[in-house]
């Protein structure tokens, strides 16, 4: 275990970046609703989260895609989804350094 972090940290600090996450389509944020769209609706649009999890006893779904660069501009873009208890859009978060 420590020697592949210690082989990761290796290639990061040669190559100077790093990507974590998937992409995924954030043309798609327009197209949800609060109050509309559902769990299933969200699993065909940005297909399956990248991270699972709860905010306030909501669950929530997360997508995102990080790129950093010691050389060159950064690209992050994250998308936040509460659901609530019939699994329908709470509310959602998106976010982009564009």
């Amino acid at each position: 275990m420590r020697r592949t972090l210690l082989l990761t940290a290796g290639v990061l600090t040669l190559t100077g970046c790093a990507t974590v996450g998937q992409p995924f389509p954030d043309d798609e944020v327009e197209g949800l609703t609060v109050g509309e769209t559902t769990r299933s609706d969200v699993r065909e649009r940005f297909g399956e989260p990248w991270r699972t999890g709860s905010e306030d006893g909501d669950p929530t779904w997360s997508y995102g895609h990080y790129q950093w660069s010691a050389f060159g501009a950064s690209d992050m873009t994250d998308l936040v989804i509460r659901f609530d208890d019939d699994g329908v859009v709470r509310s959602f978060t998106y976010n982009t350094s564009d």
